[in-house]
């Protein structure tokens, strides 16, 4: 409200000292209209003054589509002459189904050796909660089990890095980034459902040594409340209260598994369900997943494939203008698939999920388009990532007695690894470009606060955009001659 109030005193003040506009009082008017000259005079501001109030620009902005629509026709065209039509499904087939991997499929393999861990974690839960291992021992199993779940892929794929195929790579780091996730969020909230089961069990003392008989008693008892006044318990009752689950009844491989497969990072032991499967809403998912992928990889082999081989040379010889040019070519299409992925990602395949397993809470992302700084950004458009980075890190960083700043710092410290992770790792090229992309997240989220606070919402939400259509395909043209410099330099040269 404050920040309304002051942009409404500044545009006070501009009117003004713009016009006399407001001195003219009615009275003044009237005379004037009485006067034998027929006055067509009027007082009034021009449409593109602040103090108009006008805000009707529709036809601006679809004079804007049109054109952005026309440049766009313009770029495909030039792309279809320039390398005619590369678009070839079988190489989609060849590419997905990891067909051009080495023997034995290595990627299928780390894919399914990732069930090791996760019995690991399981049977540790298992055993903290029935007192077989010590609460010290457990947690050192649980890091070590965590922590060589990630290291495996770098080095499996390091070591054998031939035989992998780029997109088996990239899926088996992608699987192995989520199994952390999922995996730390399942031990945290067990160690918190098991703190809180003991402290209750040490106040209820020697409860256990109630007779078989007073347990009966007991139970009948909770009967003849929950009943209907007959001895039996409504079945409209029955099924309009769900009965939960509590620690540790929830330790077990169906439950376990429900949660690795269930579209989030954050785990409960009573996660809220849908009563049906909306037949019409999963086919419109289904379809929407498939067309989408055809999309992405259309545009991929046809678009960004050509711009990206171009961009080496320039790239290499440091030549600012042509480098300029090609990334400003580069990001047109790198920003249409960022989108397409960003749709199919998280509205198609994860509401696909969400409806297969019945899971309600389908908040997979907010309004980040209209984010007016990079921390709002980052905290909507991403919304599973965003609650378990609030939910498993930030908060318990900030109850250690660290500030909010530093918590903030780690989340994005190790946000920067996990990307870092997911690229450098298939690429078998280790640099910090990813990382050091994502640290610079920080000053940039100073800056655009600054733009937002002083010259209004509108300029933070374009340095948003400006971030997020520029960065990519710097990242993409950085990652893309380090590769090539190292595994074809000959080439390059």
């Amino acid at each position: 409200m404050s920040h309304e109030n002051e942009e409404n005193k500044v545009r006070y003040r501009r009117t003004q000292s713009v016009t006399r506009a407001e001195e003219i009082t009615k009275k003044e008017s009237k005379q004037r209209r009485s006067q034998p000259d027929k006055p067509c005079h009027q007082p009034r501001d021009s449409l593109f003054s602040w103090s108009s109030g006008f805000n009707n620009f529709t036809g601006l902005v679809n004079w804007g589509f049109l054109l952005l629509t026309m440049g766009g026709f313009r770029l495909v065209l030039e792309n279809f002459i320039k390398y005619g039509i590369r678009v070839d499904p079988v190489q989609w087939f060849v590419v997905l189904t990891g067909r051009n991997e080495g023997e034995g499929h290595p990627s299928l393999l780390l894919i399914f050796y990732s069930i090791v861990p996760i019995l690991i974690c399981l049977i540790v839960e298992k055993g903290l909660a029935a007192d077989i291992l010590m609460e010290s021992a457990g947690m050192i199993v649980h890091v070590i089990n965590i922590v060589v779940l990630v290291l495996i892929p770098m080095v499996v794929i390091h070591v054998k890095g031939q035989t992998f195929s780029l997109v088996g790579a990239m899926t088996v780091c992608f699987i192995y980034c989520i199994l952390f996730l999922k995996m730390w969020s399942y031990v945290q909230v067990n160690l918190w459902c098991r703190t809180r089961y003991k402290h209750r069990r040490s106040r209820s003392g020697r409860r256990q040594s109630i007779s078989i008989a007073q347990l009966q008693n007991e139970r009948e008892h909770e009967q003849e409340r929950t009943s209907n006044g007959n001895g039996t318990i409504p079945n409209k009752e029955k099924d309009a209260v769900p009965k939960l689950v509590h620690y540790p009844d929830n330790l077990h491989l169906k439950d376990f598994f429900y949660f690795l497969l269930a579209p989030t990072l954050c785990y409960e032991l009573n996660f809220p369900r849908t009563s049906r499967i909306r037949k019409r809403f999963l086919i419109k998912r289904i379809l929407e997943v498939v067309i989408g992928v055809h999309i992405v990889m259309g545009l991929f082999q046809q678009w960004m494939i050509p711009s990206v081989r171009n961009s080496l040379v320039p790239f290499s010889n440091m030549d600012l203008t042509k480098t300029a040019e090609r990334l400003l070519k580069l990001a047109i299409p790198n920003h249409l698939m960022w989108l397409c992925f960003f749709y199919l990602t998280f509205h198609s395949f994860l509401n696909l999920m969400g409806e297969l397993l019945h899971f309600s809470d389908r908040n997979f992302y907010s309004d980040w388009w209209n984010a007016n700084n990079i921390d709002t950004f980052w905290r909507s458009w991403n919304m599973p990532v965003h609650k378990w980075c609030v939910r498993h890190l930030y908060i318990p960083v900030v109850e250690l007695g660290y500030s909010k700043i530093s918590a903030s710092v780690i989340v994005f410290f190790i946000s920067a690894f996990f990307h870092e992770y997911l690229v450098s790792v298939p690429l078998k090229t280790f640099k910090i470009w990813a990382f050091m992309g994502m640290m610079a997240q920080i000053p940039l989220s100073t800056v655009s606060k600054f733009m937002e606070v002083n010259y209004g919402h509108r300029w933070g939400n374009i340095v948003v955009w400006t971030s997020i259509i520029l960065g990519q395909p710097l990242a993409i043209m950085m990652y893309y001659h380090d590769y090539m410099i190292t595994n074809y330099s000959d080439v390059v040269a």
